[in-house]
Parts: C-alpha cells; sequence; structure tokens
C-alpha cells in the first residue's frame, strides 16, 4: 500500500467533513446565528472574555485540543495495523469530533460561556454535575501532569529542540503585542512570526542545550518538569492576548507548514507502508483491539478533553457565534490531519517490516519517538531535509503542542478548582486556585517519583476516562437539542456509541488492574466507573424529562448583533 493513496482519501474524506457535513451540523442542528450576542461581547473584561479574530482563536483552540494526543494515540494504535486506525481517524474527525467540537462550543457560547461542568447542573441535574467535575479534574490533572513528561522526555532526548522551544514565547509575547496594541495586519505578524519561529529552529538545530545530567539532586528531566510548571502557571494567569492567543496562532500556523512538509515529502517520495493492513502477528501481552483502538486514539477522533477547552476558554473569545463552525470543526479536521500524518509516518516512515516489527515490539512501545523517527525519514528522502533538522522540526512541533496544551488545562483546571470551592463555600482567588493546581500536578509528579514521572502513573486510564467524558458532553448537547425540539439523531448515535465503548474499556482494565495488583489505578478506575455510571443514569432521566416538557424558546439574537 502506498502512503500517497492513504493520504489523499484521508485528506479528502475530512475537508469533505467540513465543507458538507459541518454546514448541515450548522444550519439544521446547532442553528448559528451571526446575530446572537457572543459572551465576549456581552462579558468582556479583557482578561478571559476577549471578542477574538475567527483565524487567531482558531489557532488558540487548534493547538490546545492538538498537544502530544493525535501523535501519541495512532502511533501507538498502529501495532493492531493501520487500517483500522486509519478509519477511526477519518470517520472519527468526520461524525464524531467536529460535531462534538461544534457542539461543545455553541452550548457554551448560549450560556454566557460557561464550562461543560457547570452547563452538566443545568442539563443533567447537581447531583451529577459535581461527579462531573471529579472527572473533568481528573482528566485534567492526567493531561498536564503526563504531558509534562512527555515535553521534558523530549527536551532532554532531542536538546536541539530546546532553543525554539523557548524562543517561541518571546516571539508569542511579540505578535500579542503587535495585533493588540499596534494594530498590524495578521497577514503581516503572521509571516514576521512564523518566520522568526523557523529561524529558531535553524538555530537550535545548530546551538543544542543540553542540562548537566543533575541539579541540586534532581535529574534534567525533573528539573525540567520543574521549570514547565511554573511557566504552565504564570502563563495560565496572564490575560488570554498577552500570551495564550498569539502563542497558539503561531503554533498552529507551524503545525500546517510542518504537515505541508509532512505530506509534500509523501507526495514527492511516495513510500510504501511497510506495516501491515491489519496486525495478525501481535506482540506478546497487547490488548485487543476492541474496544481498546476508540480510547487508545481520542484525541484525533473524539476527545472529551476537547469539550473542556471548547466552553472553558474557546467559547469566551467568539466574536461571532457562525465563527463557531470553522473554530470548533475545523480544529477538529486539523487534529484529524495530524493524526493521519502520524499513522502515515510510523507506518511509512519504516524502510521494511523487520525494522517496524523492532520498534513495535510490545504495547505503548510506539509513541512520539516512533512519529519523530518515521516521520524524519520520510522528510529527509521526500525533500532532502537532513535528518538532524527534521527531527528537531517534529520535536518542536511537539513539544509546541504540548505546551500550549498544559498551558491552557492548567487554566482550565483552575476553573474546575474556583468551581468546586464555589460548591463548599469557598471563594478562591486565581492566584490561590493556581497554587492549589500547581500543588496537586507537583504532588503527583514527584510523590509517585524522584525523577518526576509521576504524571505517567494514572496515564494508562487516560483514554477511557477522556472518551467517558466525550459522551457526557454528548449527553448535554443530546438535551438541549430535544429541548429544542431539533434534530438529535447526529449526537445521540455517536453518543451511545462512545459510552458504551467507554465503559466496556474501563471493566476491561479494572479486571487489568486486579490482576497485576495496582490498587491506586484500581480505585481511580472504580471512582471514575461509579461516576461516569451515576452521570449517565442522571443523563437518560434528563433526556426523557427533555422529551416531555414543552419546547424551550429559541434565544432571540440581540438587537445590535454579535459586534459592538
Amino acid at each position: 500500500m502506498n502512503s500517497l493513496i492513504l493520504a489523499v482519501v484521508g485528506i479528502t474524506l475530512m475537508i469533505a467533513g467540513y465543507l458538507l457535513y459541518s454546514r448541515f451540523l450548522s444550519r439544521r442542528v446547532y442553528r448559528l446565528d451571526a446575530g446572537f450576542r457572543t459572551p465576549s461581547h456581552e462579558l468582556q473584561d479583557g482578561v478571559d472574555f476577549v471578542p477574538t479574530n475567527k483565524y487567531v482563536l482558531w489557532g488558540h483552540h487548534f493547538t490546545s485540543v492538538a498537544g502530544a494526543a493525535p501523535i501519541v494515540g495512532p502511533a501507538v494504535a498502529v501495532i493492531w495495523g493501520w487500517l483500522p486506525a486509519f478509519l477511526w481517524v477519518t470517520l472519527g474527525t468526520v461524525f464524531f469530533a467536529g460535531m462534538h467540537d461544534l457542539g461543545a462550543l455553541w452550548a457554551s457560547v448560549r450560556n454566557r460561556g460557561q464550562s461543560i461542568g457547570t452547563l452538566s447542573a443545568r442539563y443533567i441535574g447537581k447531583r451529577g454535575s459535581r461527579l462531573f467535575l471529579v472527572v473533568i479534574f481528573l482528566l485534567l490533572l492526567m493531561v498536564n501532569a503526563a504531558f509534562a513528561v512527555v515535553i521534558s522526555g523530549l527536551l532532554v532526548s532531542t536538546p536541539t529542540a530546546v532553543l525554539p522551544t523557548w524562543g517561541a514565547l518571546v516571539v508569542a509575547l511579540l505578535v500579542g503585542q503587535a495585533i493588540y496594541r499596534l494594530k498590524w495586519s495578521l497577514p503581516v505578524v503572521s509571516v514576521l512570526g512564523v518566520a522568526a519561529l523557523y529561524g529558531l529552529i535553524l538555530l537550535g538545530d545548530r546551538f543544542p542545550i543540553v542540562l548537566p545530567e543533575t541539579i541540586l539532586g534532581l535529574s534534567s528531566s525533573a528539573v525540567w518538569i520543574l521549570i514547565l510548571f511554573v511557566y504552565a502557571g504564570i502563563a495560565s494567569t496572564l490575560p488570554v492576548w498577552v500570551l495564550l492567543q498569539p502563542r497558539d496562532y503561531i503554533n498552529g500556523l507551524q503545525l500546517f507548514i510542518g504537515l505541508a512538509l509532512l505530506y509534500g515529502s509523501v507526495l514527492l517520495f511516495r513510500p510504501e507502508i511497510v506495516a501491515p493492513a491489519v496486525n495478525t502477528n501481535l506482540p506478546e501481552g497487547t490488548p485487543g483491539l476492541l474496544p481498546l483502538l476508540f480510547v487508545t486514539i481520542a484525541c484525533g477522533a473524539i476527545s472529551g478533553f476537547h469539550g473542556i477547552v471548547s466552553s472553558g476558554t474557546s467559547s469566551k473569545q467568539l466574536d461571532q457565534e457562525t465563527d463557531a463552525r470553522f473554530v470548533g470543526y475545523f480544529g477538529a479536521v486539523g487534529e484529524g490531519l495530524l493524526a493521519l500524518g502520524a499513522i502515515i509516518a510510523t507506518t511509512a516512515g519504516f524502510r521494511t517490516l523487520a525494522d517496524w516489527e523492532a520498534v513495535y515490539s510490545a504495547f505503548n512501545e510506539g509513541g512520539v519517538a516512533a512519529f519523530v523517527t518515521g516521520g524524519g525519514s520520510i522528510l529527509n528522502a521526500g525533500l532532502g531535509i537532513p535528518t538532524s533538522l527534521s527531527a528537531t522540526i517534529l520535536a518542536t512541533m511537539a513539544v509546541l503542542f504540548a505546551a500550549t496544551t498544559m498551558d491552557t488545562g492548567v487554566r482550565l483546571q483552575r476553573f474546575v478548582v474556583q468551581e468546586i470551592g464555589q460548591i463548599v463555600g469557598l471563594r478562591l482567588g486565581t492566584v490561590a486556585a493556581t497554587l492549589i493546581v500547581l500543588a496537586v500536578c507537583l504532588g503527583l509528579s514527584f510523590g509517585a517519583g524522584a525523577d518526576g514521572s509521576g504524571g505517567m502513573v494514572i496515564w494508562p486510564l487516560f483514554g477511557t476516562t477522556n472518551q467517558l467524558l466525550a459522551g457526557l458532553t454528548l449527553s448535554i448537547l443530546a438535551v438541549m437539542l430535544l429541548r429544542k425540539r431539533r434534530p438529535v439523531l447526529p449526537v445521540v448515535l455517536p453518543l451511545l456509541f462512545i459510552l458504551v465503548v467507554s465503559v466496556y474499556a474501563l471493566l476491561i482494565q479494572l479486571g487489568g488492574f486486579f490482576a497485576e495488583g495496582n490498587w491506586l489505578l484500581l480505585g481511580m478506575d472504580v471512582v471514575i466507573l461509579v461516576a461516569a455510571v451515576w452521570v449517565i443514569v442522571e443523563s437518560v432521566v434528563a433526556l426523557g424529562r427533555a422529551r416531555r416538557e414543552a419546547p424551550e424558546e429559541e434565544d432571540a439574537p440581540a438587537p445590535t448583533g454579535g459586534r459592538r
């Protein structure tokens, strides 16, 4: 099988999904209204609620939801063969992820920018919403702690990525000033920002930065983890236009350039896929494809984390409601293209099947390293980019996306802490809530590992928790649509599928953790499973109630429209 065929079919399906299916969802299901007054205008505060150009907001949304997960998930899942991963990524992007992300954005915008956790109280019930917050908090804890480990590992293994990784922050700060203070045109800022970023990549390739093996008794990876959390804590408290938006926008542009280089190399080099379509020679200990494929590949097909971002930060910056189609659905398409690129890199980036099998000798052996190695090989063969520079480009891309997700994740976890505080009668300010988040994340990171790698301890539960959250978000959308008497099948069918495979996967993991004697993960699995089943029951009751109630009146657009 030639990788070019896979690339053409996958890209065509995703673009067709955006042009056709997202139009149907926007017009018939969510009925986006350009005249509706969005929260960014109604509640504008210059910090979290900021009306934003849809292209800039797309960059923030896309890079926040992407992170390393659409690389890691597919790069692990191809152990079952490239065909199952390809089908789930392409069909999942079109019919699951795009609908979910667009819907979560719409739901939050229609409720003054409230988060999915808060919306669950209104549409499902207070009891279910509190359990919902538990699931969200645990998911964000997994993301923040684990991504810190992924980034630190890449900074240690690919020291040429250190300079562009941290230099990109300076570029982002300057971009923010140029857009909001100096009022430069977006195309000019974009060209200069991307040029500066790739200039840093060239410099980083020539001047690698390597930390000493130990600093004050801590390993170099542990030091990077500490630095990353200090950065994320500070960045998450800044106004979104200062760093969050411009950094994510520039990162989004550089990802598409990186993807263009990768797909361009595929077009010119046309490498053959050496991995089997369906792998029948699985290494010992590899779990079954069903249902774990659908939780191993979460980001890149459908992901509950996207709903948290859509309702946590993106909805507060949406200028016009109709921008949600581009920001939400096309954001999912961008992530799908990244996941497709990861599949191609990790199946066609090796010279022989034996080379591929040597990397995929056990489940979870693939991942970012396989993507960087395979993708670098394709860039070198297709465009003649030196192997070292190819690795620097791909590693920097992975690090920057993981870092943007960490930044957004810490900000979102702070929102959740503040919501929990309100429930128990505590009014927590931004700084206090952020310190609590950092204390919990660092406590997990270093409490379960002196090198700071404790975040990976609970990572095995990420996929199932993430997909359960996606299902619970879809249940809120289903209740909202039923109340408004709108088409609900585009939401209900994916909802049923995701809930079934997620609960099934949790039960399988429960047995595995018990057999291993892993009591920490067993206990967390039980908590997540009980919370999920409880919320599912509450959701079923809410759906039945919505069917019986009188139709909800449609929101009237503001006389002045979405803009001021």
